[in-house]
């Protein structure tokens, strides 16, 4: 998605602002004018600047004739990339991605800086806070736009996602779209991974928001201190004005003495904080809140939302919603009609006599948090089924396998998105030194391990199947096959009746 909002640069100006080296002397480079970037040979247009980045099969530069064919008039790489491409201008740098965002601000003239921007990072509830705020600026109408796990929501316009956060010129783009279409807010995922890959170069938030940190992406990142850093390195001016932390998380309490923006302080219970809960009553079908806030604020409201950690991602939403200025009147009249995100917590009722969830938790910490919270709420059994990503952390796979036995009553062992790994070796892994005992089970066909779960349970238990929440296909020996936790879940309890 382009916009018309955008400059016209020339390379001259692009390559001093990379420090690029080229073969072009000073007067050539002021020749050739650039009307777009992009590392995408399959979106440029005419006119555009073409980044390639070594990626991890491919380089970009092995695509660069195709995007000039289609009218790339240079082409930014590293000293590898180079070698391959003839025929335009090339401007050599260290590492095109640590520019690629810089220069596509430059080019959309910043427009990050012209919306109220909100960025949340962590390990788990990203999406829920993102979707409480983006809810609660729609309903003061504050337009706002979205960019998470999920989708990109731009007014009317959805958009589902590849990925948490996009590339940094893809992201500049989306900014400008909602600038032309007089959004005021953008809130948006961050992830560990964005901020090690560049992506968030040329991005700047009003807040930025931590949630949590527990194990995950160790594949990448190689050691929980090495992925604490990737999500810490948001939290300066470089790319926010203030941080809004979560000091219940021990990642949370270290960022807050060690960041250099100012802090405002979230927690479930911790009256030092700037916000917190005085009163959380879930006796009812609706949860009766008491939040106290900045200067005093009291904000009595209520909600249907369930789940200990949810009210963690709520109180997050409430908080950064009235920094940004809306009345803590208009928030409390707000919060009751707020929905979760799709594929957290999410119910599913077809009128059974059991309750019934599907969740995204992927995570040991998650799984936990999860079927504790179920628990408040469950007279019966609780039954669960999950499974692990393949090509992902295999070191979490054991501690989810424990989390899932230890947190339900029915622990039902199953196939996630094994992508390239065999199946067998990942569930292995998962149960680990752990024994299975009936009517817990391993059932490989992810189908199957649901009707079963469904099939055991009765009135007064819990069925939540974890892991995919959201997604809508399961990803085995490179094939991606539809597949729909809510759908099948829902099916199978119908045909079950």
């Amino acid at each position: 998605m382009r916009t018309f909002s955008k400059s016209t640069l020339s390379l001259a100006k692009i390559a001093a602002l990379a420090g690029a080296d080229t073969a072009l002397s000073q007067a050539q480079l002021e020749e050739f004018f650039i009307s777009g970037i992009t590392h995408s040979d399959s979106s440029i247009e005419p006119g555009d600047l073409f980044v390639a980045v070594a990626g991890a099969r491919f380089h970009g530069a092995d695509f660069a004739e195709m995007a000039i064919s289609k009218g790339a008039v240079a082409v930014l790489t590293d000293q590898v990339g180079a070698k391959k491409i003839s025929g335009v201008p090339v401007l050599v740098v260290r590492d095109p991605r640590i520019v690629l965002g810089q220069i596509a601000a430059l080019l959309y003239n910043e427009p990050m800086r012209d919306l109220s921007s909100i960025g949340i990072t962590g390990t788990n509830g990203k999406t829920t806070v993102t979707t409480f705020l983006y809810q609660i600026f729609e309903a003061a109408h504050r337009e706002c736009g979205l960019i998470g796990t999920i989708e990109t929501r731009i007014g009317q316009d959805v958009i589902t996602s590849n990925r948490t956060t996009p590339e940094a010129s893809e992201l500049q783009s989306l900014a400008a779209v909602m600038r032309e279409r007089h959004m005021r807010h953008l809130v948006m995922e961050v992830s560990s991974h964005a901020m090690s890959l560049h992506r968030m170069q040329g991005a700047h938030f009003n807040f930025a928001g931590f949630t949590n940190l527990s194990q995950d992406h160790l594949d990448f990142h190689g050691n929980m201190e090495t992925y604490f850093s990737a999500k810490a390195s948001l939290f300066t001016f470089s790319f926010a004005d203030i941080a809004v932390i979560n000091i219940d998380d021990k990642y949370g309490a270290c960022l807050e003495v060690s960041t250099e923006l100012p802090v405002i302080t979230i927690s479930r219970s911790n009256p030092r904080a700037t916000w917190s809960y005085i009163e959380i009553d879930d006796a009812s079908d609706q949860v009766e809140l008491k939040v106290r806030g900045s200067g005093g604020i009291l904000i009595e409201t209520r909600t249907s939302i369930r789940g200990g950690y949810n009210f963690d991602n709520l109180l997050m939403a409430i908080a950064i919603a009235v920094e940004s200025g809306i009345d803590p009147i208009e928030v409390a009249m707000i919060i009751p009609s707020l929905k979760s995100a799709a594929g957290r917590l999410e119910a599913i009722n077809v009128g059974q006599n059991f309750a019934a969830f599907v969740d995204y938790a992927h995570t040991p910490d998650a799984v936990i948090n999860v079927l504790s919270s179920i628990r408040e709420f469950t007279s019966g059994k609780i039954i669960a089924v999950l499974g692990c990503g393949g090509d992902r952390d295999r070191e979490k796979r054991p501690l989810m396998g424990t989390s899932l036995i230890e947190g339900s009553d029915v622990a039902i062992f199953t196939n996630d998105n094994p992508r390239s790994e065999d199946p067998k070796l990942i569930l292995k892994e998962m149960i680990g030194k752990n024994q299975i005992n009936k009517p817990s089970c391993i059932i490989p066909d992810r189908k199957s391990a649901i009707e079963y779960a469904v099939s055991i349970a009765s009135a007064g238990d819990t069925v939540v199947v974890l892991g995919k929440g959201h997604e809508h296909g399961q990803e085995i020996a490179g094939e991606i096959i539809d597949f729909d936790d809510c759908r099948v879940l829902a099916a199978s309890i119908a045909g079950a009746k």
